[in-house]
């Protein structure tokens, strides 16, 4: 199964992981899509776009329409959702402009440390 895992990592830390893993040959088993503080993680993973995941979730490529047909949502508001999702690195675009969340399953990891 394909996973991806969204995490916190500060933007040191996660080059610390590439830099890692460039110099060993050794790739982590997971794909990961790294924020740098949760709030962004949040504020990018609203519950519509969640849901939108969900719904993308080991389908392949599809249309934006289809995607909204899925969520039963306008097809503006999953448009401007799927560009969020875009830019943050969540969705990849295909050759012929389909989006596609090419993972199986998804996995979230953030620590919440004492004040």
């Amino acid at each position: 199964m394909k996973t991806v895992i969204l995490d916190v990592q500060t933007p040191a830390d996660s080059m610390a992981d590439f830099t890692r893993a460039w110099k060993t040959g050794k790739s982590q088993k997971s794909a990961r899509i790294s924020f740098a503080t949760p709030e962004l993680l949040w504020r990018v993973l609203t519950a519509k776009r969640w849901e939108l995941l969900k719904v993308l979730c080991g389908a392949g490529p599809v249309s934006i329409r289809e995607a909204a047909r899925r969520v039963e949502r306008d097809v503006k508001a999953v448009h401007g959702d799927v560009t969020a999702l875009l830019n943050a690195g969540v969705l990849d675009r295909t050759d012929n402009r389909r989006i596609v969340f090419p993972y199986e399953a998804v996995k979230v990891e953030f620590l919440l440390h004492a004040a």
